[in-house]
């Protein structure tokens, strides 16, 4: 074990050597970097940082496609309830017509029923409010005046909900744009990490995310005979889209996000999945041990459950990991990222 002693105090009879000395590692340290730079220990730490920032970044675009995905669900039933507005108002327009002809009838025959009266007034709330004058219509003037009521009700209350759900979906657009506001945040504060750097130090870094893409390559795969039925054929399909590149919010085809490439895997396969990573988790069959594992399982990770992948066997995910890479297999234990547990599906 290293001993732990309390540095001597310098003597200053040795000052005048030491700043000698000093002064000469200054004047080799030039000479040294003239030649060639000696690594800067700090920018060892901008691509810690440039890597947790695109973390963060791949994070936020689990929230943002959760945000989409309600977005576009919400947009779909605020267009179906005004299409059926649109449709009972035009029954209502119809019946009203077929009132109006009666009225016209009654009134041509020497007067208006009082009920017909009523409905024909400019203030339809006191018309509901005294709906009881049905009763001094005629049996077939009655039947057509509740069914003018029936769908009035009808109509005003799909006209609710459509602005109910037009409030929620502003909502939701407002969110969407934070998301994407902190995503674009996210990587411009990467990239103005990455321009501190000397293009050397960039060429390094990248030159690293290449061989990790060309080793994806060369990776030995498990048995993936042993996948089955719809799993089997959305691990094919994302096989197809290695050497894709990461997008953040892409589903396909031809650049992903991480849950953007699963569920455009599966949306090949004939079924249907989640779009986040967070929902995907929560599908299937739930495989705790990475070791009952099975090629063309979804693979969980991180603690917040937001990121994704296939299980390709002997210890590999296949995903689309991170801005600035590319769809590849990688090995788990070294993805960065704690595996959580499987998914099977099919």
């Amino acid at each position: 074990m290293a001993s732990h002693r309390r540095p001597k105090q310098t003597s200053p009879r040795y000052t005048g050597v030491l700043t000698a000395t000093a002064a000469a590692a200054v004047v080799l340290s030039a000479q040294t970097a003239s030649a060639d730079p000696l690594p800067d220990p700090n920018k060892k730490g901008v691509k810690a940082q440039v890597d947790r920032l695109y973390e963060q970044a791949t994070q936020a675009t689990e929230k943002y496609n959760g945000a989409k995905e309600k977005a576009d669900a919400l947009t779909q039933q605020v267009e179906a309830l005004q299409d059926a507005a649109a449709r009972r108002q035009g029954e209502l327009n119809e019946l009203r017509d077929r009132i109006g002809t009666v009225a016209t009838g009654q009134y041509r025959s020497g007067g208006l029923d009082p009920a017909l009266q009523l409905f024909l007034s400019e203030d339809p709330d006191t018309y509901l409010e005294r709906a009881s004058a049905l009763d001094r219509a005629g049996e077939r003037q009655s039947a057509v005046l509740q069914q003018f009521l029936s769908e009035q009700r009808r109509l005003q209350q799909q006209r609710g909900e459509a602005s109910e759900k037009l409030r929620d979906l502003d909502g939701v657009q407002k969110e969407l744009g934070r998301r994407k506001g902190e995503i674009q945040g996210k990587l411009r504060e990467a990239q103005r990490l990455l321009n501190t750097l000397t293009a050397k130090e960039r060429a390094r870094i990248a030159e690293e995310e290449d061989r990790a893409d060309r080793a994806s390559a060369r990776v030995e795969l498990g048995n993936e005979a042993s996948a089955s039925g719809r799993a089997a054929a959305a691990f094919a399909a994302a096989k197809s889209r290695v050497g894709m590149p990461y997008v953040w919010g892409a589903s396909g085809p031809t650049s992903f996000d991480c849950s953007g490439l699963t569920s455009w895997a599966f949306r090949q396969a004939g079924m249907a999945i989640p779009r986040t990573s967070q929902a995907q988790a929560n599908v299937g069959t739930r495989i705790d041990s990475l070791s009952d594992l099975k090629p063309g399982d979804l693979i969980i990770m991180r603690t917040d459950l937001s990121h994704v992948g296939f299980y390709a066997g002997n210890g590999q995910i296949l995903h689309s990991p991170k801005p600035g890479a590319q769809v590849r297999y990688e090995s788990i234990a070294r993805s960065g990222m704690p595996f959580m547990w499987g998914v099977r599906i099919g």
